[in-house]
């Protein structure tokens, strides 16, 4: 059970929603992720506090929660990209450093320096540095594999192009296809859908399913609630600690975005009115 009393770091600000109970881990190898009372502060202010919840495997899992809500603070943390105050994180039962190669990422557009001279085949083959090696050539099939995840999201006509010369949803295929040419187990997406066309967010939903009937697990920073019941069968709500987690069609209520975004009703509304539109299709 998360502890409930505010940290003394963040008297000053406003009260987080009431977290969720953490139980139902298991702590063996058959879970793709489970978190633990994780903690995360930036000049001693919690921006993630006491948060934890596990993956189920073979699952599309969406993270839903307001700006500055600590999802893409989360994700880092889970790949230890950044430090943690306190909790522990575990991949397929281990820690993340032992089964990173069973890990995908694809981080958010603006973190990424498009400016580097490499073309969108490079982008892609750099996610089989640890099949090819350190300061070791890369060799015709690995310039073959990342051309058929090039083709896999429909880009390979693109392949030589300079990365910064593609548009915002061409670039957002390319780190999806690194993605992709690791062949991990657990994939782990911050904001995929952010400023892409329609045919990208479409190629994407269904490399997600795509993912899925294959057995991966994805973990997805996602912004759009409307599309929240479609694309994903779990969402973890997120405002600083865990408001819910669980089945999109148990958890994704009215009641629970209420806690996890506060007064913003117009948005709820608008996203109660398309559930309804949703199941009334069923």
């Amino acid at each position: 059970m998360a502890n409930e009393s505010t940290p003394p770091s963040a008297a000053s600000s406003p009260a987080p929603p009431a977290a969720a109970p953490n139980g139902g881990r298991t702590g063996n190898g058959t879970v793709p992720l489970s978190v633990y009372d994780l903690t995360v502060a930036y000049d001693r202010k919690p921006v993630v506090w006491d948060v934890g919840f596990d993956v189920p495997p073979g699952s599309l899992v969406g993270i839903v929660g307001p700006n500055g809500a600590g999802k893409s603070t989360l994700l880092k943390a889970v790949m230890d990209l950044i430090p943690r105050a306190s909790g522990r994180v575990e991949v397929f039962g281990e820690s993340y450093r032992r089964n990173r190669d069973r890990v995908g990422y694809v981080p958010q557009r603006e973190s990424v320096d498009w400016d580097f001279p490499v073309d969108a085949l490079d982008v892609v083959t750099m996610g089989l540095y640890r099949e090819i090696g350190w300061c070791r050539p890369v060799r015709k099939k690995h310039r073959q594999m990342a051309m058929d995840a090039l083709h896999r999201v429909g880009i390979a006509d693109l392949a030589s192009r300079q990365i910064s010369q593609l548009s915002g949803g061409q670039q957002q295929r390319t780190f999806l296809a690194r993605a992709l040419v690791q062949d991990a187990d657990l994939y782990l997406m911050d904001e995929p859908f952010a400023a892409v066309d329609a045919a990208t967010e479409r190629a994407i939903v269904e490399l997600l399913n795509e993912m899925k009937q294959r057995g991966k697990t994805a973990v997805v920073i996602h912004h759009d609630l409307q599309t929240v019941p479609e694309y994903f069968d779990h969402v973890v709500l997120l405002n600083m600690r865990i408001v819910a987690h669980g089945p999109v069609s148990e958890t994704f209520t009215p009641e629970n975005l209420q806690k996890t975004y506060g007064g913003r009703l117009t948005l709820l509304e608008e996203v109660s009115a398309a559930m309804r539109r949703q199941e009334g299709s069923l």
